[in-house]
């Protein structure tokens, strides 16, 4: 099936393009074409003018469409969590664990091997938020929850799965051999609610610690005589940090100042999506305590953030209306960034090769269908 996209303007790694047609062959794009390059498409789609973009990819989703990935670390939990979310054009995610016991964790990582091996739409991996945390900087993270990463732990966290596996852990409670072992293994590893220091974090990068989980949010802050765990990820180029881009986690001047410091290709937009996310009732239950849900924020009885509200989609248009970056810029952060840091070489972007991950997005950027390997999901 060859799959024509017209009469849009496609955005690819030369910017946005106009007077392009844009061909897809089965789940592959393969090639961008003159406007009027259309023989032998079995399909002619007209974009009306909208913007046709990568796929949103998003590594931290704990949940959607009502249901939290943790209370029930299952195939049909997951293909809930992806269609949710894929209304707001995430055509690739983590389903995200929150700190829990290590049968849960293996329950989520088989889970999610089930899932791509019966082709839930979207499906990437995993992502495993703790254990592995300081109890100083959990926030709500259950601190009975909470251990040492040992040779059991990396055993199950190396597990094949046939996606990517994201790690978070807090480096100061865990050895540069053991960070080491995980990259070795294709672990992705994050730095996450941790309160390690500036010159505790130098053997964790050397070591293969790969990002900062929600910059600025569970971590200790920069200071002017200690960097901390910010100031380290700000000052290490090589490393990405990911943005809660909602203006509840984080102030849009900090975000701002973030962006002057790292390079932008370092940058990549998050959800850390709760339940709430594309569901019609907002309140729910994380660890046996309610979460009130209202004006896009997620607070436990104690005002605590509570994970997120928000959809990449939301992300994206906070990205361009808050921090004043052009929509290629604030699209590549939550599509080519992620893929990139996630180590994924065939999504992210739209170019020959690619899966065909695509979005539609109008003017405000609202998103009008999804395609998951050149399959439509329309929503408007």
């Amino acid at each position: 099936m060859l799959l024509a996209f017209r009469n849009g303007r496609i955005l690819t790694e030369k910017g946005i393009e106009s007077e392009r047609t844009l061909l897809v062959r089965n789940d592959r794009i393969e090639a961008l074409v003159g406007a009027r390059e259309i023989a032998g498409a079995d399909q002619v789609i007209d974009l009306h003018g909208a913007l046709l973009a990568p796929g949103f990819i998003d590594c931290q989703v704990n949940g959607g469409g009502g249901e939290l990935f943790n209370d029930d670390p299952s195939v049909q939990t997951v293909a809930t969590i992806a269609r949710a979310h894929r209304q707001f054009g995430t055509t690739g995610f983590l389903p995200t664990l929150i700190s829990d016991d290590l049968d849960v964790v293996a329950r989520g990582i088989d889970a999610v091997r089930d899932a791509i091996a019966g082709r839930v739409p979207g499906v990437l991996g995993i992502h495993i938020e703790g254990p592995f945390l300081n109890e100083e900087r959990r926030g709500v993270h259950d601190a009975s929850k909470l251990r040492e990463l040992d040779g059991e732990a990396v055993k199950l966290l190396t597990r094949p799965h046939g996606g990517v596996t994201m790690v978070t852990l807090a480096p100061e409670n865990t050895t540069p051999e053991l960070i080491r072992a995980l990259d070795a293994a294709g672990v992705i590893v994050s730095a996450g609610h941790t309160d390690a220091t500036y010159d505790e974090l130098q053997p964790a990068l050397a070591s293969g610690l790969r990002g900062f989980t929600h910059l600025f949010n569970a971590m200790s802050p920069l200071g002017s005589r200690e960097p901390g765990a910010v100031g380290a990820a700000l000052a290490h180029d090589a490393s990405w940090c990911g943005l809660i881009v909602d203006g509840h986690h984080v102030h849009p001047a900090v975000m701002k100042l973030a962006l002057r410091l790292k390079p932008p290709e370092r940058i990549m937009l998050v959800s850390d999506a709760m339940p709430s996310v594309g569901a019609p009732t907002k309140n729910f239950v994380l660890n046996g305590r309610p979460v009130t849900v209202a004006n896009g924020k997620c607070v436990d009885e104690h005002g605590r953030l509570a994970g997120a509200d928000l959809d990449m989609a939301s992300a994206v248009r906070n990205a361009v209306r808050m921090l004043g970056l052009d929509v290629a810029t604030a699209v590549r952060m939550a599509s080519a960034n992620p893929a990139e840091f996630l180590a994924l070489r065939n999504v992210g972007r739209i170019a020959p090769g690619q899966r065909a991950n695509l979005v539609l997005l109008d003017d405000d950027l609202r998103v009008h269908a999804t395609w998951i390997d050149g399959i439509p999901h329309r929503h408007g």
